[in-house]
């Protein structure tokens, strides 16, 4: 029982730290919905298999966290990454002649 009480919590704790919501407005149905999971008597697979997930959420929030922190360019568009290692050399983009560039 403190197994699945571990199992339940870190599940629990996973998706709210993967939740971009602020947490007056995230939704409870994911917390129900896994409080109904876990009442029933659940296949012989079920622990390693919440396990599995707690893991790949884990490393889903870690891999985030280090691509924000080692490639911080990675979720800018084409043009902007341009303008940013543009920027970082020194460089400023030149205007285009019909005026979308930068100004």
């Amino acid at each position: 029982m403190a197994d699945r009480r571990h199992l339940y919590r870190a599940l629990l704790r996973e998706s709210v730290r993967a939740s971009i919501a602020p947490r007056a407005t995230r939704p409870h149905t994911i917390a129900a919905s896994f409080r109904a999971l876990f009442a029933h008597d659940a296949a012989e697979h079920f622990d390693h298999d919440i396990q599995n997930a707690v893991t790949f959420m884990r490393s889903q929030r870690t891999h985030k966290e280090l691509l924000d922190r080692y490639n911080p360019l990675h979720d800018l568009t084409t043009e902007e990454r341009i303008r940013a290692t543009a920027r970082r050399v020194g460089l400023n983009m030149p205007i285009a002649p019909d005026g979308e560039g930068e100004k």
